[in-house]
């Protein structure tokens, strides 16, 4: 019986903290985001913007763009890695870039930069 109550404990933990919905369909109920760490390197930054432009569409980040400014590495890596996340499936794994990679549930979207 002792195992029985622990199985249900975790199964009742994994369901109360949306655990189950992972298992059940692969990916997460709650919308979430992909942005670069506030402490990540720079050149590491630098490559996470080379590699996402050579998988998808990198015009919000170019002058002009909706995503231009702030003009920095933190801001721009965010909105490329989050482009990427977004069209690679928003798997944990696809936000990881060597560890520089963080994911929010609170939309970063700001002014004219809408994050998809």
């Amino acid at each position: 019986m002792a195992c029985c109550n622990i199985s249900f404990v975790i199964v009742l933990v994994l369901f109360l903290s949306g655990g189950m919905t992972r298992l059940i369909n692969g990916e997460s109920v709650q919308k979430s985001w992909c942005v670069a760490k506030p402490n990540a390197d720079e050149t590491k930054l630098k490559d996470n913007i080379e590699f996402g432009c050579s998988k998808v569409n990198c015009s919000p980040i170019d002058r002009g763009g909706s995503c231009y400014e702030p003009d920095n590495y933190v801001a721009q890596a965010s909105v490329v890695m989050n482009l990427y996340y977004q069209a690679a499936g928003g798997g944990s794994w696809d936000c990881d870039f060597g560890g520089t990679g963080l994911i929010t549930t609170t939309d970063p979207s700001y002014g004219t930069c809408h994050y998809v």
